[in-house]
């Protein structure tokens, strides 16, 4: 039972929850960056490009053969463009979250600087100093 309980503070540890939970809104984040891209910013790019659709952009390196059920081999180059595309704009839409998040946070106010404590060595050597200043 010692492991199930050291389980447990583990699991409700502030930092585990909080984790959990940013993954959770990450991955429904991610949800929602796929649809804006596939659904809202490709179509005007594949129509700007000529109707070309980045899904379909690829090099064939060998033909498969549909008797024998072997697909062809390609390298699916459109696919990367489409993941490219969509990271740069859930990099731009996490920074304009941050970005938000950090100007609602009220600034804070630099705590006055304390005077600094004097020890009675640096009184004494600082009065040695300015005698023989004065000499």
């Amino acid at each position: 039972m010692a492991i199930v309980k050291e389980f447990k503070e583990f699991a409700m540890r502030g930092n585990v929850v909080d984790l959990a939970v940013g993954v959770i809104i990450g991955a429904a984040f991610g949800k929602i960056v796929t649809s804006l891209v596939t659904d809202v910013v490709m179509p005007p790019i594949g129509y700007l490009t000529g109707g070309i659709d980045f899904k379909d952009l690829k090099v064939l390196i060998k033909h498969g053969d549909p008797t024998k059920k072997i697909a062809d081999v390609t390298i699916n180059y459109g696919n990367f463009i489409n993941t490219a595309i969509e990271f740069v704009i859930v990099a731009f839409c996490i920074f304009m979250v941050v970005k938000a998040i950090n100007s609602l946070k009220k600034p804070e106010v630099a705590a006055p600087e304390a005077a600094p404590v004097v020890t009675k060595e640096e009184t004494l050597l600082t009065e040695i100093r300015d005698l023989l200043a004065k000499k």
